[in-house]
């Protein structure tokens, strides 16, 4: 009986998955080029500023075979254009890319780029918001263009609220093509939807999977997978494919921390950016990630999913396959410590560090585990967390098709960071959040599906939010029912405080009584990103000339850097997780001041170190 349930089983998820394949072939494999003007030749631009530095993309339609193969940078001074910058036209996906240095970030510029005599496209690149008190970024992913039924999904709704919200950044975290075979299309498409705010706001883009041609992504540091489905490892598309799409999406961030390339000449562009003293760490989470397959058990239809209840999730735990690899796990250290500039800091990446869903496409399939997620491998997820969590950083972003705020934990739950899984622009493909078992821990008044869980790969994680969709909802293209929209986080740098907002699509976010789905908006401390309990304290710090200071703390016995932080203020009670002899490290824009031999004192005791 239990062999032909498992052959039922099997046969269902069969029907399920082909099911969902033909929902995306019904969708044209092309998307057409449309002709435009010559004046239009000029789609849109991407830019970011860091340390003075402007990077910026232009994106073009197909030059013709006689037209001027450059683009001029011009910036607006005293009521004149003035040309600062001039850059080749790279055919291969019709991009130019600039690259300004001594930029002045202290005031607001007018750019345009142009082409020839008559094509021009314009913006503004904002000055560094550095004395705002409240930082916002706006936050996106899976970028759907088709309904089931045909026709575009229209963005006119985020694109309005965007110019009402002003956000100091855009990030789109993923999946801003779902075409696998023509990115170049579909990305003219996503700049005609979305150009009228990048132009003039500071705007992070990375690919995920679906960008790069792949229903799932392990990169696998850059192998040549033998599968579309990727479960091997690797990329499935060309080399030569993937760098025009990381050309496109990435070329205007800031320069990476390493630019090694990977196997096959791929490009990284893993790196960090300061927005108005907010320091974001960009990190690549697929690019290095080892594929499942051949290296677990394979329990159900596809590798890639468990869909048998009767697994160990201990045996899923594979030490030496990679997540964020090395190389990443070395710029999070580097990140962790250096807090020039910066008041608070956040990690951007494609997806969160845990199995963010239970219901996949329909809400009767149960997925125990997703090794698309990245709660696999457990290994390599909590050396992730381990090094943001001694920046006391956030972590923002997408790709779950779910909205969802958790608190991770290593060990102990709580004892790692939040982080903010925003909606889905337009969302297709259903997941629900859905454990079989009510939560513990759970806060008054709240569902029973938030509190302390384990993911189907035993981490421990803390559910505050989950904007689970319609189960039968009356029409298939209410994006509402569908949980579409897009996530807005709040830093506020006096009060050090985090919130997260959730906003459906299709609403105006500035009427007074506008509703953000249920459990948003929910607002966190800084500190909460480490929420280790202590064993210990370091007596009660008193910087008695120092405001704001930064401030490290060095475990002597091991020489390990246990945190780094800009206080708030000028006092701090640093908590340390077993009692012994530390170091102290502090500055106002470097740690240019050590204090050796600090013992550490009891929970309970009182003491007070001065520091003049």
């Amino acid at each position: 009986m239990k062999i032909i349930s498992k052959i039922i089983l099997r046969a269902t998820f069969l029907v399920l998955m082909f099911s969902q394949c033909s929902l995306f072939a019904e969708q044209p494999d092309i998307l057409a080029i449309p002709e435009v003007a010559r004046e239009d030749v000029i789609c849109f631009s991407l830019y970011t500023v860091n340390n003075n530095t402007l990077k910026m993309t232009a994106q073009l339609y197909p030059l013709k075979e006689n037209e001027d193969n450059y683009i001029r940078l011009e910036v607006k001074k005293n009521g004149q254009w003035q040309q600062i910058s001039k850059a080749p036209v790279i055919k291969d996906g019709w991009t130019s890319h600039f690259r300004v240095e001594n930029w002045d970030s202290t005031r607001d510029r007018q750019y345009r780029l142009a082409h020839g005599k008559n094509a021009y496209y314009g913006g503004l690149i904002r000055k560094d918001p550095v004395n705002k008190e409240e930082i916002v970024v706006a936050a996106f992913t899976g970028n759907s263009i088709y309904l089931r039924d045909g026709g575009d999904i229209p963005k006119g709704d985020i694109v309005e609220n965007m110019k009402r919200l002003k956000p100091d950044l855009l990030f789109f975290s993923g999946d801003q093509v779902y075409d696998h075979n023509n990115h170049y299309a579909y990305w003219l498409k996503f700049g005609r939807d979305f150009g009228d705010i990048i132009r003039n706001t500071p705007t992070i883009t990375i690919p995920d999977d679906h960008d790069v041609g792949q229903g799932n992504f392990w990169g696998a540091g850059g192998k040549k997978s033998l599968s579309q489905a990727g479960d091997d490892g690797g990329y499935f598309k060309s080399a030569e494919y993937v760098k025009q799409v990381e050309r496109a999406q990435t070329s205007h961030l800031p320069d990476p921390y390493d630019p090694t390339p990977i196997q096959q000449g791929i490009g990284v562009y893993y790196t960090s950016l300061n927005i108005g003293r907010i320091s974001f760490a960009i990190i690549e989470d697929r690019k290095f990630k080892t594929g499942p397959k051949g290296i677990v058990s394979h329990l159900g239809p596809r590798s890639d999913h468990i869909n048998y209840p009767d697994y160990d999730p201990q045996d899923l735990d594979i030490p030496e396959a990679e997540l964020l690899g090395e190389r990443q796990l070395e710029f999070l250290r580097h990140w962790a410590t250096d807090w020039q500039g910066a008041d608070m800091k956040s990690v951007l990446s494609q997806t969160i560090f845990c199995g963010g869903a239970h219901l996949f496409w329909d809400p009767t399939r149960r997925i125990y585990a997703d090794f698309d997620s990245n709660g696999w491998p457990q290994t390599g997820r909590n050396k992730a967390l381990a090094e943001m969590r001694k920046a006391f950083a956030v972590h923002i972003a997408g790709d779950q098709h779910l909205a969802t705020i958790f608190h991770h934990g290593i060990n102990e739950w709580e004892d790692a960071g939040y982080s903010f899984c925003v909606p889905s622009i337009a969302n297709l493909y259903n997941r629900w959040w859905d454990p079989l078992t009510p939560g513990q821990n759970r806060l008054p008044s709240t569902p029973e599906y938030t509190g302390r869980h384990k993911d189907g790969f035993g981490n421990k994680i803390t559910c505050f939010a989950a904007a689970n969709p319609v189960k039968e909802p009356k029409s298939d293209d209410k994006l509402t029912t569908k949980s579409a929209g897009f996530g807005v986080i709040r830093f506020n740098k006096k009060l050090r405080k985090i919130t997260f907002e959730c906003w459906p699509r299709n609403v105006d976010i500035t009427v007074p009584n506008a509703k953000q789905y249920p459990g948003w908006p929910k607002t966190i401390d800084q500190l909460d990103n480490y929420g280790r309990s202590p064993k210990a304290y370091l007596p009660e710090l008193d910087f008695q000339s120092l405001t704001d200071s930064i401030l490290q703390i060095i475990d002597e016995a091991s020489g390990r850097t246990v945190y780094t932080l800009r206080i708030n203020g000028n006092k701090f009670k640093p908590k340390v997780f077993h009692p012994g002899v530390y170091t102290i490290r502090y500055g106002n824009e470097g740690l240019t001041e050590t204090i050796t031999g600090v013992r550490s004192i009891d929970l309970e005791s009182v003491e007070t170190l001065k520091i003049k």
